[in-house]
């Protein structure tokens, strides 16, 4: 067996295969397995080989991580709308670590509008950077910061803005911003589409160039924003595995569901807005006929003077309803101080407070617990674990009981992590938790909307 060679180093090296004897060249990368050897391709894809199946190592020099060199960009006619980018960082903006084979934020976005010329011929392209982060590491502060820099876009002229923001987190700072700009009733001045990929730029797959066109087309060619379809910012993302349609989804009704695939996204109790489609680097889109009505009926919302803040010191505990649930638990977090509890229940919204046997003291115990979070004035909401589906606590007596008790988010169609978002901006703008869970503010809770 020949000794692995390091990682970061380029090597030709010699692999007896099923298919006969076989060379390969490429970076070697942190060892998928033990005792292998793993080579980033020159095509973006991994191959790993055991290390015993290989004959022969070349090392053929060291990896050097490029820099990118000043690019004068393309300049876009200035007849076309001017879009602003505000770069948060995520997998759209990132490249490989050839020492560990991890995925690592540090794309530019000079970068991004480097390898993208085509951009140039849709709009005229200003970039800000915010940061660059993935988006687990995404706080309300910086929900803030984007909204902040979405205001002063459209105060300089812009008429749209793309935020590129990594996956994970991506549909709850989408709704945080649709909340912030139009929670009280009002709308944006343009539109706000966030965007993403699954796979970062370097791969053969990857989904970033497309799903940053297609944002940047919206952002320019898109219809504005009502405030009342969940539209006060969209989610633009692969439709599906293969290239060539992205979907445009509302901002408070898009979530992952997928931790790889280029589709990962899915409205959850609405439906897209619309679609955009390149076709031979062609570009247009489609929109979605209760869509397109909505935007020549109903009223009309007036433009926000400014989008709200979220407050960053507000505490909101979060629970799983299940066999793990207990007393215990609740009031250790209450001692925090929290000013809200979100309860993840099972079905139309059920926890575990009964105790019909006789043989699960657990259950009363929770029930005394949430009650005395009631008596202490803290709100109790209560989403769903399935995700899709409403929360109705009418339908059984163990519903019935919780509304009761004065748990709240009866009737909710809106995601779990828009219902969190909901609570956070109620209690960072002096509202009652209640009355706005109990309210559709900007789409996230029209029924109408529902598959």
């Amino acid at each position: 067996m020949v000794d692995a060679p390091h990682p970061g180093q380029r090597v030709k090296i010699e692999v007896e295969s099923h298919n006969g004897m076989t060379i390969l060249e490429g970076i070697v990368l942190h060892p998928a397995a033990k005792h292998h050897v793993t080579l980033k391709l020159v095509n973006g894809y991994n191959a790993s080989h055991p290390l015993d199946s290989v004959r022969t190592i070349e090392i053929v020099g060291e990896h050097q991580q490029t820099t990118t060199a000043p690019v004068e960009p393309t300049k876009a006619s200035t007849s076309l709308p001017l879009i602003r980018i505000l770069h948060t960082g995520g997998t759209i903006a990132s490249k490989v670590d050839y020492a560990t084979g991890a995925v690592i934020a540090r794309f530019e976005p000079e970068e991004l509008l480097a390898s993208l010329p085509e951009l140039t011929t849709i709009a005229q392209i200003e970039a800000v950077k915010l940061g660059n982060m993935f988006s687990d590491d995404i706080r309300p502060q910086h929900w803030n910061a984007i909204a902040l820099a979405s205001k002063k876009a459209f105060d300089d002229g812009c008429d749209g803005v793309v935020v590129t923001h990594g996956t994970d987190t991506l549909h709850i700072t989408s709704a945080a911003v649709a909340m912030a700009w139009a929670g009280r009733g009002g709308v944006p001045p343009g539109p706000i589409a966030f965007v993403g990929s699954q796979r970062s730029s370097d791969r053969g797959s990857s989904d970033a160039a497309e799903n940053l066109l297609c944002a940047v087309h919206w952002a320019a060619n898109g219809p504005k924003p009502t405030g009342r379809m969940g539209d006060a910012s969209v989610v633009i993302m692969h439709a599906g595995p293969d290239d060539g349609v992205c979907s445009v989804l509302p901002g408070t009704g898009a979530r992952k569901m997928h931790s790889s695939r280029r589709d990962a996204f899915q409205p959850v109790n609405c439906e897209q807005l619309g679609q955009v489609h390149i076709d031979n680097g062609a570009m247009s889109h489609t929109l979605n006929p209760r869509y397109s009505e909505a935007l020549t009926t109903g009223p009309l919302r007036t433009v926000a003077e400014r989008p709200d803040i979220y407050e960053t010191g507000v505490r909101i505990a979060q629970f799983t309803a299940g066999p793990w649930l207990h007393s215990e638990h609740i009031e250790a977090v209450v001692q925090t101080g929290v000013q809200a509890i979100v309860i993840h229940g099972t079905g139309l919204g059920h926890i575990p407070i009964e105790d019909p046997g006789k043989d699960a003291p657990e259950n009363t115990k929770v029930w005394r617990a949430l009650t005395r979070c009631v008596n202490r004035e803290i709100p109790i909401v209560i989403t769903t674990q399935c995700i899709n589906g409403p929360v109705d606590m009418n339908v059984y007596s163990k519903g019935r009981k919780q509304m009761e008790m004065g748990l709240i988010g009866h009737g909710s169609v809106a995601s779990p992590e828009t219902m969190i978002v909901k609570v956070h901006w109620a209690l960072s703008n002096s509202k009652t938790v209640a009355e706005v869970i109990a309210s559709d503010l900007c789409g996230e809770g029209t029924n109408a909307l529902m598959t």
